[in-house]
């Protein structure tokens, strides 16, 4: 009985050593971290994440992301920046910009306003994912007027970073009308992107409505009268960083 003791205390003094120069390796024998995990078929089980233990765990055979917070906690929960997650993410009442018009015999038939913004402040190099749904009636005038011209509009919706560079997230429709019958109902815009944000700082991602309508050619002042309400539905947005 003796014996074993002194076995087990010399085993113990071993891993002891091993722990505090190389780190703790379970099923490795030469740890490469602070604590290695080794695995003949690839795999690492945590029943702290399984369906039984974690609401985020959908079981069956299906697999799920698994994230790491800024303590170093594994969870499957996600929480993105920002998630309308089902509910109106715009309200027209408050964003002043959602109405665009272009007025009838506009010099280059283009119009461009910004709708809304939101400001990301990030602590390093970042990749910004962005997901939006966005609204917009069209008409011809902001009294509501409805288009019977038979004319193509074309609506277009767009971020970019800062309101200067690169446009992302294009995403475009086009809407005519041949009667004073014509249906008004509303279209959506739906894209996503990813963008590159490239050290820690405060970025405005500034989302604009882009109206285009009665150009032929290169002919001047042939805009067509048009008005576009945007965000009178039921509009998403997702901001997620990687």
């Amino acid at each position: 009985m003796e014996k074993n003791y002194i076995t087990f205390a010399i085993l113990l003094i071993s891993c002891s050593v091993i722990s505090q120069t190389k780190g703790v390796g379970i099923n490795e024998t030469d740890p490469q971290q602070a604590l290695h995990l080794g695995s003949s078929n690839g795999t690492i089980r945590v029943d702290g994440l399984n369906s039984t233990n974690s609401t985020y765990n959908g079981g069956g055979t299906e697999t799920y992301p698994l994230y790491v917070d800024g303590n170093g906690n594994l969870t499957l929960e996600f929480k993105p920046l920002y998630n309308s997650n089902g509910s109106d993410a715009l309200d027209h009442a408050t964003l002043p910009g959602s109405i665009v018009t272009l007025p009838a015999g506009d010099n280059d038939g283009t119009i461009t306003g910004e709708l809304f913004n939101f400001t990301i402040a990030v602590n390093r190099a970042s990749i910004l994912e962005v997901k939006y749904n966005v609204s917009m009636d069209v008409f011809s005038t902001p009294a509501e007027a409805v288009i019977t011209d038979r004319r193509a509009r074309r609506i277009n919706t767009f971020f970019q970073v800062n309101g200067v560079g690169r446009k992302y997230g294009h995403a475009g429709k086009c809407y005519t009308g041949g009667s004073a019958d014509s249906e008004t109902g509303k279209l959506f815009n739906t894209s996503t992107s990813y963008i590159s944000l490239p050290a820690a700082g405060s970025y405005v991602i500034r989302f604009y409505g882009e109206v285009s309508s009665g150009i032929t050619g290169s002919t001047a002042n042939t805009g067509l009268a048009t008005c576009v309400k945007f965000a009178r539905g039921n509009d998403s947005l997702l901001f997620r960083l990687h």
